[in-house]
């Protein structure tokens, strides 16, 4: 099985397998006997392995039998055209497991295959198992505390005691909460643990007491209560914790007290801990919950928790807490979202009950773990991986696009060698050259907001750069609006394509001048960023370092939250029918991120906008100055030559342009289809050939494949490769010291005679 192996002759479902095969996410394809027929990397990466059969993910489970048995119902279930999920562990080595969330889908009509999706989600299992233990732990510890716990409900009768008090009294846990009266234990001293009206408004109250053993022996305690409104019938009940005294005295045991440092260490807990009853009404909370809804020391007590949470995920919680109240073991927590502070928190939900050891549940104990900023990233790394893979469609699609291109702008400029400009067909041919290479700059478009587009960077100041740009932005955005430049002072140096650093502020200042139509201010300031400030940005996808920050601020209308994360999507645009191609931000976004830079937005509607751009600061080499892009050489103004052309190009029409083009300025062109057939005539004269132009992606052998063939026989041999992609994006499977000229596509007759000419030094 050649997972590896790309159809290039079939189009569209080539660009669709591209990017199942590119995919983050793990892919797999079975069929009816579970022989694996696709697999991608990501899917390998994460079982550690290559699966040739679904016997192989089995035998990797690391659950055993039950893990087969959950692949074999998953494989059932997908066959008889239901989808299926569940998670599984596997082995991916002899002392890792790696937990898989996999989904299986039919796949056919009828069902012939099975698609298996997966996904890490060991680190969600790891957080769960911790947030179970912590939870067992915090139970153990208010059950065998050094301190005694206690709750009497309007009759006197114990709700609920903990096993460290029931101990002290001699006395099974069951027998005092089924019924039991505090007279039972307390004999006088009965009447100060009882609530009462008065003290529900008085707070805590500290007093010492004399309690009696079963065994009829008596000890001194120091009791610490709280009485509270029940929920249930509005009755009272009482919240005590008993500290027992030594022996002989009436006085408090010496510091540190003991409830006391009970007390700290919930209230001081990393996570929210709440108790709450049976109707969702908080009892207690700590600090860390009340710092989630900002609330500072408010009282929450007798508040409802469905008050914080959104009317749509209301019911969710209402369900978790019955559910979990009557005795359902609930593993996986339930995410919400808190609404009571100024800024919406995202959190996990882990319940369970607080009961004694009869099974009579008293209450609800909560965790809340804030997971805002995971839930942030979540939703940055989706937004991220969408962008790439619709560059990756703009690329395959600019690519193909640019071949046609190539090929009508060639065949114009055939046309326009034997038309006059008095002829009757100059004018419609002179039309579609135009239009072709209006088309030509929209792929230019599609290909830098994909980022596979040729850069030439240079090192350079943006302070100069921003100098010499400043009369044309002016004239740009016209009069009614003011610009404004500050510069940083003593900025870093950058190493960036000029002419596509200055698209990138045109296309935002003509954008800044579109949001406000009535005039504004447009300010552009520049500063260093340095190590330690980078990782105060709060933006988790850019890696800390030295950057200089490029910020473009307008006064215009601002943009709507909603549509703030589809700005850099191609071809959205909020601006009416012919107000543009919604291509402007795409490509500010593709040269700033091919660069190295990253550009983040902000905006409020009616506020203005704010475009920041992180450029990283080229550290210079002592040979090396700051300095513009170099002028390109005048194009030869006689583009005829002489000598031989082996031209290769899969693209008919492409390639049939071109050796008319060639031949019509004196050329001997060989042409070829593709890599093998131009080796094939490259032997067959013997490497007698002048010049080689070759197109880079082509079926069989492609063009850096066929450099590497003939510089064996010829490694003098000068070599133009034409492509629609970046020089980037097919070095890498060059040598690095080979050299060879890059023409990109579309091309017209001039420029690859001149090229070629310049090649052989003509």
């Amino acid at each position: 099985m050649n997972w590896f192996q790309k159809d290039d002759q079939n189009g569209e479902a080539s660009l669709l397998a591209d990017m199942t095969r590119q995919s983050p996410e793990g892919r797999l394809i079975t069929d009816r006997d579970g022989t694996v027929v696709f697999v991608n990397a990501a899917f390998v990466d994460l079982l550690g392995r290559v699966p040739g059969h679904l016997s192989d993910l089995a035998a990797a489970a690391a659950e055993g039998e039950t893990g087969m048995r959950t692949l074999a119902a998953l494989m059932a279930k997908a066959l008889g055209t239901t989808s299926a999920t569940a998670e599984v562990a596997f082995r991916t080595d002899e002392a890792s497991v790696r937990w898989l969330a996999l989904r299986a889908m039919p796949v056919g009509r009828p069902v012939t295959h099975v698609g298996w999706d997966a996904a890490d989600v060991t680190p969600q299992r790891e957080l769960q198992d911790v947030l179970h233990q912590e939870q067992a732990r915090l139970t153990d510890l208010i059950e065998h505390a050094p301190v005694g716990v206690l709750s009497l409900d309007k009759h006197g009768r114990v709700q609920m005691v903990n096993a460290t008090m029931a101990d002290w009294l001699g006395y099974p846990v069951e027998e005092l909460t089924t019924g039991a009266e505090i007279e039972q234990v307390a004999g006088e001293a009965a009447a100060v643990l009882r609530p009462t009206e008065e003290a529900l408004d008085g707070g805590p109250a500290t007093f010492d007491l004399t309690l009696r053993r079963r065994d009829g022996d008596s000890f001194d305690v120091e009791a610490m209560q709280s009485v509270v409104r029940d929920s249930d019938d509005g009755g009272l009940r009482t919240r005590t914790v008993v500290r027992k005294l030594p022996d002989g005295t009436g006085e408090a045991a010496p510091e540190p007290v003991v409830e006391d440092k009970f007390h700290s260490f919930l209230e001081h807990a990393p996570v929210a801990v709440l108790l709450v009853d049976r109707d969702g009404r908080i009892e207690e909370a700590n600090a860390a919950f009340r710092h989630l809804l900002a609330a500072g020391s408010d009282n929450l007590s007798g508040r409802m928790l469905g008050d914080f949470v959104s009317a749509e995920e209301r019911g969710r919680l209402e369900s978790l807490l019955q559910r979990t109240w009557d005795g359902e073991t609930l593993k996986d927590p339930i995410d919400l979202r808190l609404t009571g502070g100024k800024a919406q928190r995202a959190v996990e939900l882990y319940a369970s009950t607080l009961a004694d050891e009869a099974g009579t549940v008293s209450g609800l104990l909560l965790h809340m773990v804030d997971t805002t900023k995971q839930r942030d990233l979540e939703i940055q790394f989706a937004q991220s991986q969408k962008m790439q893979a619709v560059g990756q469609l703009a690329g395959g699609v600019a690519h193909d696009f640019n071949n046609l291109l190539t090929a009508i702008i060639g065949h114009c400029d055939l046309l326009l060698l034997r038309a006059r400009p008095g002829d009757e067909s100059f004018p419609d041919i002179m039309q579609i050259k135009q239009n072709a290479n209006r088309a030509a700059n929209l792929i230019r478009q599609l290909l830098a907001f994909s980022r596979q587009q040729t850069l030439r960077p240079k090192v350079l100041s943006l302070t100069d750069v921003l100098a010499e740009l400043t009369h044309l932005v002016r004239r740009l955005i016209g009069e009614t609006i003011e610009l404004k430049i500050e510069h940083g002072r003593d900025l870093g140096l950058v190493k960036v394509d000029q002419g596509q650093f200055e698209q990138v502020i045109i296309n935002l200042a003509v954008n800044a001048r579109d949001a406000m139509p009535d005039g504004g201010v447009l300010e552009i300031h520049t500063s260093n960023i340095s190590y330690e400030e980078s990782k105060r940005v709060k933006h988790d996808l850019m890696q800390p370092g030295d950057y200089v920050l490029v910020e473009v601020a307008d006064t215009g209308t601002g943009i709507l939250k909603e549509d703030l994360g589809r700005i850099f999507e191609p071809f959205f645009t909020t601006k009416g029918p012919g107000g543009g191609t919604g291509l402007g931000l795409s490509t500010v976004f593709g040269i700033v991120k091919q660069t190295g830079g990253y550009i983040f937005p902000e905006s409020e509607p009616g506020q203005g906008t704010t475009f920041k751009i992180y450029l990283p600061v080229h550290q210079v080499e002592a040979s090396e100055q700051a300095k513009g892009a170099e002028e390109p050489e005048e194009a030869p103004r006689d583009l005829t030559g002489a000598g031989t052309v082996l031209l290769v190009e899969d693209e008919d029409a492409v390639r049939m342009f071109a050796a008319r083009a060639l031949k019509s300025k004196g050329y001997t062109v060989l042409e070829a289809h593709d890599g093998e057939a131009a080796l094939e005539l490259f032997n067959q004269h013997g490497g007698n050939i002048d010049i080689l132009v070759s197109d880079v992606v082509m079926p069989n052998m492609d063009g850096p494949t066929l450099l590497r063939e003939v510089r064996k026989q010829r490694p003098e041999l000068k070599v133009i490769f034409v492509s629609g992609y970046a020089e980037d994006a097919f070095r890498k499977n060059l040598d690095p010291d080979s050299e060879f000229e890059l023409l990109p596509k579309p091309f017209s007759l001039k420029q690859l005679a001149a090229r070629v000419k310049e090649m052989l030094g003509g």
